[in-house]
């Protein structure tokens, strides 16, 4: 019952993704102030999710010249992506959704 009711939040969090812009814009920004505040495992698991509904790993991968899988490990919860690969990852990101995040103190 718990993988069925996880699968089914997962499916409406990437819909919802896919038809809200303003919520799918919130998304990749809730996931670089989770990974800003420590929290990498929900930060990249939200990035992933991101991906899947937007333009899937396969253009995501071939915009940085890196392998899909390499993108999807990077990504993954075992991961520990180097910042280079994050950075680009997130500008890639950024420029696609029409944003510029800052750090405000």
């Amino acid at each position: 019952m718990t993988t069925m009711l996880t699968r089914n939040f997962h499916e409406t969090v990437i819909n919802r993704i896919r038809q809200d812009e303003s919520f799918r814009r919130e998304v990749f920004i809730g996931a670089v102030n989770l990974l800003l505040a420590g929290d990498i495992e929900t930060g990249k698991a939200s990035l992933r999710d991101y991906i899947e509904a937007t333009m899937g790993f396969n253009h995501v991968a071939g915009a940085l010249g890196k392998s899909t899988k390499s993108i999807q490990r990077m990504l993954s919860a075992q991961s520990n992506p180097r910042l280079e690969n994050l950075l680009l990852l997130l500008q890639m990101l950024q420029q696609r959704e029409g944003v510029e995040l800052k750090v405000i103190g």
